[in-house]
């Protein structure tokens, strides 16, 4: 893993991660919601960031929500 963070962008938390009653795991980036598991996905999430340590957590977080950031994002800025 020491070579997939090399700026030791995972040292901070910036995904964390909330778990509905029903199962549904909601996935924040710095506090802003960027996507929603449920079902067999959700199920296989959580097994494997329960045996992950904080890091892994992060970056097991950062694999499944993807390069969502790319700058072509709509501000809400005028």
């Amino acid at each position: 893993m020491e070579n997939i963070d090399k700026r030791n962008k995972f040292e901070v938390e910036v995904f964390t991660f909330r778990v509905t009653k029903d199962n549904k795991v909601f996935i924040y980036w710095y506090d802003k919601q960027v996507m929603i598991l449920k079902g067999k996905d959700s199920e296989k999430f959580l097994a494997r960031v329960s045996s992950a340590d904080n890091r892994e957590a992060q970056l097991i977080m950062a694999k499944i929500t993807g390069n969502f950031k790319r700058g072509n994002e709509k501000n809400n800025k005028r």
